[in-house]
């Protein structure tokens, strides 16, 4: 039980000093204070007091429990990080079950279990590039739905056998059959993701920045929120009563018991017991409502109330528990070498793009929730380089899928108050553990879906009010404004849902079968429409830079604001490389690199060279 005590009464205490817990607890008394300021220690303006600072006194503008860069305790961060991990895990292991059907591939095939393990490790690898060498943000990366429309119709020019030519082959004809198709999409998710790449590291991505505006911003974010719903329905919808505990407990947790602290006692030889408050509720709330949701589903399971086939039962799934291995590492090109296709390539570029526009998104979102000023260009142009790179990544070790960042983690960001960058790059190991050991994965794939539903339609609500935050930015009294708003918004979600009915499958003929491929994919996808309308509209239809929020928009994106007559930097060192700053500083070429934090945009490269030519004229 010492354990329990420690991660309850830390959890308060020091985020980043590495001393004995027992010269940390609880809150510090004034009397301490006084003695330690007397002694020349600068306790108020230490990292541990500004934590509890924030811990305790909760400030009524900032609710953050954690900041973008507060590094809570190992144990704690291992139990947030799950949560995390609970978020993503079901979204990614669908898509390879979605698309191993696609691949002939026999439903009792263990490789099923294997391809969701390799995913969940890719996942894992990419999350921990990204928080530590890209934007810097605590973003989740996962595998895409996003590339499910290009994936599907490669496969759909490799229709399987009939039924009965595919149970008279052996197990390696069925094996080489599936596998034959996955290298073909192998292959044009690597291509295709060499683009992402290329735009990130040349900062292509980081110049259109001075495009996107508050009405840019807003549907794209806003319709990434309304275009899940149909998933968190769909889910939820298996048995809504258990969806709507779910629900329930989520929302009293987070939000009326999110200032109810409880008192843990601590005991040190320095001071003896102590008593410190806990905000429970605030710091786990998803898993405490998985977790009551889950042993509920388990007591109906067991008690036979529910229905044989009902998915909110806990013994569904249990056969994916008794067939994954114990161990089983992933490695590059495991189902063979990749081949590709000009057609696959072209068609996986639509699913490139619109996870470039929902990445940027989400990059906003995620800094406004944790507590971090706008991300710069730089980090932009880091995050979809990386991104780009993850994807190689997940084509070579064949996922059936690229990789993105993850909505719904970035909405439960304002739901558990846990903006840590440290939380996510566990939530980075739990993944690459889970991708390893076949049955602990295994384990959390089988939380009952209308548990996953439930969770699901409280942080994609985040997500689109977090859209709509940025209309505080713009002139609402303005019918452009409103027109280019709700004219995005209704469009961005109307023609897709117009695209999406069977009937209109192939409505786009342009006699290019590559071109076709890519305008559908991109005219389904909710965030790419309406971000497109957005960013045409709003630079197209005149307007002053203030009617459209663009005053107030560009002043935080600057490295430094006005305040009183004072010129006062923002503090933008939460996107510096975690090494190697001082080196790159000194290098006079590094400020023309797009990726690092040094780089100081493009115009300002023209303008010395226009300067140049003036002298030498």
């Amino acid at each position: 039980m010492e354990w329990i005590y420690l991660l309850f009464a830390q959890t308060l205490g020091d985020q980043t000093s590495p001393h004995p817990v027992s010269e940390m607890e609880g809150v510090v008394a004034p009397e301490a204070r006084e003695k330690d300021e007397e002694e020349g220690s600068p306790t108020e303006k230490t990292d541990v007091a500004k934590s509890r600072e924030v811990l305790v006194e909760s400030d009524s503008k900032n609710k953050l429990l954690y900041t973008v860069e507060d590094n809570p305790p190992w144990y704690t961060c291992v139990v947030l990080g799950l949560q995390h991990y609970l978020m993503m895990v079901e979204s990614t292991v669908s898509i390879p079950y979605l698309l191993t059907p696609m691949m002939c591939m026999a439903v009792s095939d263990p490789a099923r279990g294997a391809i969701a393990s390799t995913i969940i490790f890719v996942s894992g690898i990419v999350t921990l590039l990204q928080t530590t060498f890209g934007v810097r943000l605590p973003i989740v990366q996962g595998g895409t739905h996003g590339f499910l429309g290009p994936i599907i119709a490669i496969l759909t020019l490799m229709p399987c056998p009939p039924d009965e030519e595919l149970d008279a082959m052996t197990s390696e004809q069925r094996t080489e059959l599936w596998q034959t198709r996955m290298r073909q999409v192998q292959g044009a998710i690597c291509v295709a993701a060499i683009f992402q790449v290329v735009v990130g590291f040349t900062g292509a991505i980081g110049a259109l920045l001075r495009w996107i505006s508050p009405l840019v911003i807003v549907p794209t974010v806003t319709l990434i929120g309304f275009s899940l719903f149909p998933v968190a329905a769909d889910k939820a919808s298996s048995h809504w009563g258990i969806s709507a505990l779910t629900i329930g407990l989520l929302v009293i947790f987070s939000q009326y018991l999110a200032e109810v602290s409880l008192p843990f006692f601590s005991w040190s030889r320095a001071r003896g017991f102590t008593r410190t408050n806990l905000y429970v509720f605030k710091l786990f709330p998803v898993l405490l409502a998985v977790i009551l949701a889950w042993v509920t589903c388990w007591a109906l399971t067991y008690a036979d109330v529910l229905p044989p086939d009902n998915h909110a039962r806990t013994d569904l799934r249990l056969e994916i528990i008794s067939d994954s291995p114990w161990f089983r590492v992933p490695y590059p090109c495991q189902w063979g070498l990749p081949t590709v296709s000009v057609a696959g390539v072209m068609g996986m570029m639509a699913g490139v793009l619109a996870s470039i526009v929902e990445s940027i998104g989400d990059y906003f979102a995620c800094a406004r929730l944790a507590g971090a000023p706008a991300p710069p260009k730089h980090a932009v142009n880091r995050g979809i380089w990386m991104e780009g790179l993850g994807t190689v990544l997940a084509g070579l070790w064949g996922t059936g899928s690229g990789t993105t960042s993850y909505s719904q983690n970035v909405g439960a960001i304002g739901v558990t108050k846990v903006g840590s960058r440290r939380v996510v790059q566990y939530s980075a190991m739990i993944m690459l553990l889970c991708g390893i050991v076949g049955k602990v994965g295994a384990l959390f794939i089988t939380i009952p879906e209308p548990i996953i539903g439930g969770i699901f339609c409280v942080v994609f609500a985040m997500i689109t009010s977090v859209g709509l935050s940025t209309l505080q930015y713009v002139d609402l009294n303005s019918s452009r404004n409103l027109f280019v708003l709700g004219f995005s918004l209704f469009i961005g979600m109307a023609l897709p849902m117009w695209m999406q009915k069977p009937g209109n499958k192939d409505i786009i003929n342009t006699t290019i079968p590559v071109l076709d491929q890519v305008l559908s994919v991109l005219l389904r996808t909710s965030m790419f429409v309406g971000g497109i309308l957005g960013l045409f509209l709003d630079n197209t239809i005149p307007g002053t830079d203030e009617e459209r929020g663009m005053v107030q928009w560009k002043a935080q994106l600057k490295p430094s604001r006005e305040e009183e007559g004072r010129t006062i930097a923002v503090d933008q060192s939460c996107y510096d490389l975690p090494v190697g700053m001082y080196a790159i500083k000194k290098m006079s070429w590094a400020k023309f690199v797009p990726v690092l934090p040094t780089f100081v945009g493009w115009g300002y490269l023209r303008r010395r060279c226009a300067t140049a030519g003036k002298h030498k004229a």
